[in-house]
């Protein structure tokens, strides 16, 4: 059975798109990104804009939306028994469609891809069908999931921050204006 995955949490002023593959099976049953307690992501976005897990999941997303940080998955829809990104059946994914995306985003300076399978789902599914559109970069985060245990969640913050501070820091100038 396929699991279908949430709607993108976007901003009109986005600058950044953080991609995952599809919701584990934890986040499907709460209806949530994200949402198995060990999973490092809303940890590290505490760190780097407030958006910590102690807060309801709503403001979460909107700390994430005044941020200037658009968080959606590669695949609207796919077969996956239990939540391994190895375990998603490729001839069953539909992805989701980046195309309206960017047309609606063109101010997407750079994708984050929350782990290598999110990026390499993206460039097998997703990447063909953009062909014409501007090209965006984009940079290979380490997974935020428990199941990517050889970083500690401080080396992974590290790294995030690395990759999001310049675009955090310009948001929060913009917004002090």
């Amino acid at each position: 059975m396929k699991s279908a995955g949430f709607g993108a949490v976007e901003a009109p002023d986005a600058r950044v798109l953080i991609l995952g593959t599809l919701p584990s099976v934890k986040s499907l049953e709460q209806g949530e990104y994200y949402a198995h307690a060990r999973n490092s992501f809303w940890w590290i976005m505490g760190e780097l804009i407030g958006a910590s897990p102690d807060l309801a999941y709503e403001d979460r997303l909107r700390r994430l939306q005044k941020s200037g940080i658009a968080l959606w998955d590669v695949c609207h829809a796919a077969e996956r028994p239990g939540s391994s990104d190895a375990n998603i059946r490729l001839e069953t994914i539909e992805p989701n469609d980046f195309r309206a995306f960017f047309a609606r985003h063109r101010q997407i300076e750079l994708i984050c891809f929350n782990g290598q399978p999110a990026e390499k789902l993206f460039r097998g599914q997703v990447a063909p069908l953009l062909a014409g559109l501007r090209p965006i970069p984009h940079r290979v985060l380490d997974s935020t999931s428990p199941a990517c245990a050889r970083l500690t969640r401080e080396e992974k913050l590290a790294r995030w921050r690395d990759a999001l501070a310049p675009f955090i820091d310009a948001q929060r100038s913009r917004l002090k204006e």
